[in-house]
């Protein structure tokens, strides 16, 4: 079902309308689920070979489209055009990962204790699923969800965020040309999520619903999945610390905290929150540091050489331009950075900011900043920070730096983190489980546990 609404598409780094999107109400999204539903059952009945070649199409039209799709990032969420293309690329990892594993959705035979009996166990598919995602990653994020649910043969709706529907629209473009069938693959944009809550999330042909975003939101997504008993994965907020020990490459560990603190400009789930580091390297650490961010250009993701976009919007802008006043307020020392970018005054563009003496108390060490805002804590010892580290609601990724591998050992099996980073800034991977502790989080995506989210068990019982 179309709809002859729409709503425009602003770019971060100017303000300018960069293009429309449909404007979908609740019939449109009761509508998608309806064809998804139709659709499962000719979906659920290939062969998981023919889902795997519709799959793998799909990434080669990816590939196909590459600038293009970056383009389209670049132009409503702001990242830089090189992030816009490893996202691209990113999200065919994805596809062609699950591609191979909804081939290995194996079942079971179990021996029983009665003569001539089988117990045989089946998986199968759920049934419809919606995907719910974020602005940050506008197309791996449906990748990750989209890839798996279509190997294990479910049908899927996919409502974006409203911030970077375009986004979707061409890599849905790219699904048409790789001839998915009718009703397989559904997307929903518009510009309140709020009125497709209930065809989206309570009607009861949704059998499994898959989310990327706050925590606050995660919590109403299982509420409302309640009704209808409906699985959920959640992918939630984290405040990912940082822990650099004395004997650690600080090099590596500044080069680490880069790519960790200032991909997606701090708009990352992943990203590191707060920079433990041992008292002994702390000021040279922390040196390293500023020197390297303040070498960060920042500017439009379209420019050459841009390092770092803009803030998402104004909402995102103030939250991170708060962090630093209360941090400064309450005693810390802006090192670099610290404000808005003024030669870019018609955009949400903030400086990448280093903060030192920085304390647990700070707005910036109890919440999850998303923006590119370096906040440095000083420890003492390997208990200490552990405990510092996980005095937290959110339990999503963690990252240590040490050449002592004793100490790498204890911190990461200590911390209560779904994913740990050892000297690795990027720990997550298609082939293995992606997911978070406490309230960072239900489920997992990645690995052989992201097709199980999308598979139902099924006991057949044989009796000759």
């Amino acid at each position: 079902m179309a709809t002859a609404a729409t709503f425009d598409v602003t770019d971060p780094a100017t303000g300018d309308v960069v293009g429309a999107a449909a404007d979908a109400g609740p019939e449109v999204a009761s509508a998608a689920v309806a064809a998804a539903h139709r659709a499962f059952g000719g979906w659920a009945d290939r062969t998981a070979q023919d889902r795997a070649e519709v799959i793998r199409r799909i990434s080669a039209e990816l590939l196909a489209a590459l600038d293009h799709i970056a383009d389209v990032i670049v132009s409503e969420q702001g990242k830089p055009r090189a992030q816009a293309l490893f996202e691209v690329r990113y999200a065919t990892q994805w596809l062609d990962w699950f591609a191979e594993e909804g081939r290995r959705s194996y079942g079971e035979v179990i021996p029983t204790h009665i003569p001539g009996k089988r117990l045989v166990v089946q998986q199968k598919p759920l049934g419809v699923a919606v995907a719910i995602t974020p602005w940050n990653f506008p197309v791996a994020m449906i990748a990750r969800k989209l890839a798996p649910a279509m190997a294990a043969g479910c049908t899927i709706v996919v409502k974006p965020a409203e911030q970077t529907p375009l986004s979707a629209v061409a890599l849905f473009e790219a699904i048409d040309r790789a001839g998915v069938p009718a009703g397989v693959c559904n997307l929903v944009t518009s510009s309140d999520p709020e009125p497709l809550a209930a065809p989206l999330l309570e009607d009861p042909r949704v059998r499994k619903i898959t989310f990327t975003g706050s925590t606050d939101v995660g919590k109403l997504l299982v509420r409302a999945s309640a009704t209808n008993l409906a699985r959920v994965s959640l992918e939630l907020g984290g405040q990912a610390p940082f822990i650099v020990f004395d004997d650690a490459d600080l090099d590596a560990a500044v080069e680490g905290v880069l790519m960790s603190k200032f991909q997606v400009n701090g708009q990352s789930c992943l990203c590191a929150n707060r920079i433990f580091v041992q008292e002994a390297v702390a000021d040279d650490f922390t040196g390293r540091l500023s020197r390297a961010a303040s070498k960060l250009r920042v500017g439009p993701g379209d420019e050459d050489g841009v390092d770092v976009g803009p803030l998402i919007d104004a909402a995102g802008f103030d939250k991170v331009s708060a962090h630093v006043m209360d941090a400064v307020d309450r005693g810390a020392t802006v090192e670099t950075g610290g404000g808005r970018v003024g030669s870019h005054p018609g955009g949400y563009f903030f400086k990448p900011t280093v903060l030192s003496g920085c304390t647990d108390e700070m707005l910036c060490a109890r919440e999850e900043t998303f923006g590119p805002v370096a906040p440095v804590l000083t420890f003492r010892t390997e208990a200490e920070v552990v405990d510092r580290a996980n005095d937290t609601r959110y339990g999503l990724a963690a990252y240590v730096y040490t050449r002592d591998l004793g100490r790498a050992m204890r911190t990461s099996e200590k911390l209560e983190f779904g994913m740990v980073g050892v000297n690795d800034p990027m720990p997550a991977s298609p082939t293995a489980p992606f997911g978070g502790f406490k309230e960072s989080g239900l489920g997992r995506e990645g690995g052989h546990d992201g097709l199980e989210a999308f598979l139902e068990k099924k006991l057949v019982s044989f009796v000759s």
